[in-house]
């Protein structure tokens, strides 16, 4: 068994949604995992409690949560001295179209390269259009970048896109890769 730090920045919930599936992937291979949103953690806390984490963030208007990226700049040495994952919400990533793809690998390569971290495991997941969630202003951007990313411009409802098999399948393949590398199988 491990000790997980599962840390997270999200902006209408559904990073967090897709935190919480982590969460119990990752403690149904008997990992003890420590949630935390980004937002409520202290400055001073440190990462030396944890054997392994997994860090993530929702993309919003080609922009990771700017919690993360100041986490990930301040904590990048103690990250690399563990296992790591980082997971990536966003539109970019519900399209198979491979420009929607490399758009999402962009936002990745973006992040790792002005961060210098360079974690284990990447996963890249459809998050979910919250238009009850946003703002006036933000409801028409986001339709506009719907418009091009998915064709969900209905603004009266929600969409939802994330592959759930999909985010179980990383939590446990980072599990794995935890579990081989501390030799705790």
């Amino acid at each position: 068994m491990a000790t997980v730090l599962l840390v997270y920045g999200t902006g209408e919930g559904h990073t967090a949604t897709i935190a919480d599936r982590l969460e119990q992937t990752l403690e149904d291979r008997d990992h003890d995992v420590t949630k935390v949103d980004v937002e409520t953690l202290p400055d001073e806390f440190l990462l030396t409690e944890f054997d392994a984490v997994v860090v993530g963030s929702s993309v919003h208007v080609s922009k990771h949560h700017s919690g993360i990226q100041e986490f990930i700049e301040t904590r990048r040495e103690a990250l690399e001295k563990r296992p790591t994952a980082f997971f990536q919400v966003s539109l970019s990533s519900v399209s198979d179209a491979p420009e929607r793809q490399a758009i999402a690998a962009e936002y990745v390569d973006s992040l790792l390269e002005s961060t210098g971290w360079n974690p284990d495991r990447i996963g890249l997941f459809g998050g979910a259009l919250r238009y009850s969630k946003y703002g006036f202003l933000k409801r028409l951007l986001m339709k506009r970048i719907a418009k091009g990313a998915t064709g969900d411009v209905d603004t009266s409802q929600d969409y939802e896109y994330t592959d759930w098999d999909e985010v179980e399948a990383f939590a446990n393949d980072f599990a794995a890769f935890v579990e081989q590398r501390l030799g705790t199988e």
